[in-house]
């Protein structure tokens, strides 16, 4: 079935006497207009949703789509469930929605399609610093951030690495196994000899391996960038990269090229459109929903090695409290002056 966006500009209401079963309206709108995710982490849930309008009624949040035909249909959203909404293409929302999704702590993303680009977002003033607090621990003091930066290169690799090997020795390893990777992708695709070449100034003189893992790059940053954004840490505090916003997008992402992104691009190397063919297959192949809990996993893992008790339930903070160098925190909203005797 066929669906077509609303008009932004308008708030679509059922016709006189037509009726919409919910289990209509949920057949209409499951694919590919709207699709659940399961719960990542230990508490993060993702709904992604596309070519939808979100509206408030006297209900609640519910998600509207209208068929050729004018048949409106309708399904309400669980606000206090979600703890990050994915608005994909073709997708409007109204204040009042977003308004209510502010009100129940939950993050809205602007994505591409799929989720696959993460174009501007929004986070609650209720979500927890945690993750972000965590992240500036790390990376503030030069030791820590050392063992953070080790850690994410000794998780590329297969083979056993000692932890105490030094920075620049891993990275040297970490190019000796992008050329094996890069010569036995080659091989089993009959191309001859690939040499990974990025320069925007030369787009197009680029082979269709290298248009096609560079297209295939930018929706993985898209999703990493989501998941960042969801949890409240910086995506511009890399451990392994700096002096960009993106930084620790890049990090997160260079865990999981070997296996996504390039495979993919070397699978394209005779195509006549190697972009958009990189998007359309990494779309349909990624399973948005298993790479997300990995993502939440490893950032967790990676900020906070040495926590062994289960992430709370709540993304949210239900107290400020002020920083104490000694206690940690004290209180807020006390009066802390000596009384005067």
């Amino acid at each position: 079935m066929t669906t077509t966006a609303p008009d932004p500009g308008t708030s679509p209401t059922p016709g006189p006497g037509r009726q919409v079963s919910s289990s209509t309206a949920r057949r209409r709108i499951a694919a590919p207009t709207l699709a659940m995710l399961p719960r990542i982490g230990d508490s993060l849930s993702f709904l992604y949703a596309d070519v939808v309008r979100i509206v408030q009624d006297d209900t609640g949040v519910c998600a509207e789509t209208t068929s050729a035909d004018g048949d409106i249909s309708r399904v309400y959203l669980p606000t206090s469930l979600v703890s990050c909404l994915l608005l994909g293409p073709g997708t409007s929302i109204t204040q009042p929605a977003l308004t209510t999704f502010a009100r129940h702590g939950t993050t809205v993303v602007c994505t591409g399609s799929g989720g696959v680009r993460c174009y501007s977002a929004t986070t609650p003033d209720s979500l927890t610093t945690r993750w972000l607090e965590r992240q500036v621990h790390q990376w503030s003091d030069t030791e820590r951030r050392l063992a953070v930066a080790q850690q994410m290169y000794l998780m590329r690799f297969t083979t056993k690495v000692p932890a105490t090997t030094p920075l620049n020795k891993l990275r040297g390893l970490e190019g000796q196994r992008m050329k094996a990777l890069y010569k036995l992708l080659a091989q089993q695709h009959g191309i001859g000899r690939f040499r990974r070449a990025y320069d925007p100034a030369a787009w197009d003189d680029q082979d269709p391996v290298n248009l096609a893992l560079s297209s295939a790059n930018t929706c993985l940053y898209g999703i990493v960038h989501s998941a960042l954004v969801a949890l409240g840490c910086s995506p511009a505090l890399g451990f392994v990269h700096q002096g960009k916003q993106h930084a620790f997008v890049y990090d997160l992402a260079d865990l999981y090229k070997a296996e996504l992104t390039i495979p993919l691009a070397f699978s394209l190397h005779d195509s006549p459109q190697p972009e958009r063919d990189a998007r359309r297959a990494f779309r349909k192949e990624l399973r948005l929903f298993k790479l997300l809990p990995r993502i939440v996993h490893d950032v967790q893992t990676l900020l906070a090695p040495e926590e062994t008790e289960a992430v709370p339930e709540s993304q949210t903070a239900q107290l400020v409290n002020l920083w104490d160098p000694e206690v940690g925190s004290v209180p807020a909203g006390t009066n802390y002056a000596v009384s005067e005797e």
